[in-house]
């Protein structure tokens, strides 16, 4: 089986920046849900999609483990003016319209677990079916730590096709970087995953293990190239750089190993914590009874597709119904019982 996995509110909220300065709120919401749409559409088409979950934001449990987590984003979002309230308001408005739609009128998977986010949802249901293909539909480098022979990604703004063996456009031609001239690369997973575990995510504001810290090392220190090198053995170069220590600017003294594992806790998606991972095979579990019981007829998603057009104006979506209603269509292939028999997931995972 092939899955499209959407970081719903990652694409949807990316758009907006995107468009053009002179473009009304109306453009803005529109272009959103259109760019959303024939992203999902032509990922369907191109890869052989047999079903497409969406993954939606809940309250992270990482702020529990790390209270500095995103917080600039918060104090962000109380700086805002009134203008930007009240656009922010009608945005949440049309997602969650959105969201209650596919729910309700498609068989599509949509998945929110209070205490997770769309990457821990997204990670799980990969672990979760092993045996099967995954696309990720993201703009977040973050998924790159989960790509591999089965996983993939596919930036729906960028319109880039995501692998271990490089990055392709549309056309299956790879893209260019711009500086190097070169086929552009993403480079080994488990590198990235160390070195962003080193060097922090001043996105969700994690602060970096070692600051300054060089890649490669010279003669008198240690590397991060070299430590990776070494991770399995943790001999000599692991050892020299794990076991630093630094002060910050609070004169509070840094022991590189504590910060590099309190990161990895914050940033490896394989480290959800246990209760965590239950909580989201239930809503899983929960979520895909309901739509095997409530599963949507062919004749109900056309009717209801083209109604929904209406009511946020998507023209061009509603031009081509039959581009979205071939996934919209589409239910969970397995049942519930596939979900009841991962209980054992965890135990399996630490036996490998």
């Amino acid at each position: 089986m092939k899955y499209l996995l959407v970081d719903a509110a990652n694409l949807f909220f990316r758009v907006r920046h995107t468009a053009h300065r002179g473009a009304s709120l109306d453009d803005k919401l529109g272009l959103s849900m259109h760019i959303l749409f024939v992203s999902i559409s032509k990922a369907v088409k191109q890869f052989g999609v047999d079903h497409v979950m969406f993954a939606h934001e809940g309250r992270s449990w990482r702020r529990d483990i790390y209270d500095p987590y995103k917080k600039p984003r918060a104090e962000a979002r109380q700086a805002r003016t009134e203008t930007e309230q009240e656009e922010d308001e009608l945005y949440w408005e049309t997602f969650n319209d959105m969201t209650k739609y596919l729910q309700e009128h498609s068989n599509c998977t949509v998945l929110r677990e209070p205490n997770a986010e769309a990457d821990d949802l997204i990670a799980m249901w990969i672990f979760l079916h092993p045996e099967d293909e995954h696309i990720i539909l993201s703009s977040d480098t973050d998924f790159y730590q989960l790509l591999n022979e089965t996983v993939t990604q596919y930036n729906g703004i960028t319109k880039e096709y995501i692998t271990t063996e490089g990055v392709f456009n549309d056309n299956g031609t790879p893209v260019i970087d711009k500086k190097t001239q070169e086929p552009k690369q993403i480079g080994d997973p488990e590198w990235l995953l160390f070195e962003k575990c080193m060097r922090g995510d001043t996105s969700d504001n994690i602060f970096s293990a070692y600051p300054g810290v060089r890649k490669k090392g010279s003669k008198n220190k240690t590397g991060l190239l070299e430590a990776f090198e070494d991770r399995n053995k943790k001999g000599y170069a692991w050892n020299n750089l794990m076991l630093q220590r630094w002060m910050d600017h609070e004169e509070k003294e840094h022991r590189v190993m504590d910060d590099y594992e309190r990161n990895r806790k914050l940033i490896d998606l394989t480290l959800i914590p246990a209760q965590i991972e239950e909580a989201i095979i239930d809503e899983m579990e929960n979520t895909i009874s309901a739509d095997i019981y409530k599963r949507v007829p062919a004749n109900q998603v056309s009717f209801q597709f083209m109604k929904f057009c209406g009511r946020h104006d998507l023209q061009r979506l509603a031009e081509h119904p039959e581009d979205t209603v071939r996934w919209i269509v589409k239910p969970y292939p397995k049942d519930v019982t596939h979900f009841k028999e991962t209980r054992t997931w965890r135990k399996l995972k630490q036996k490998q």
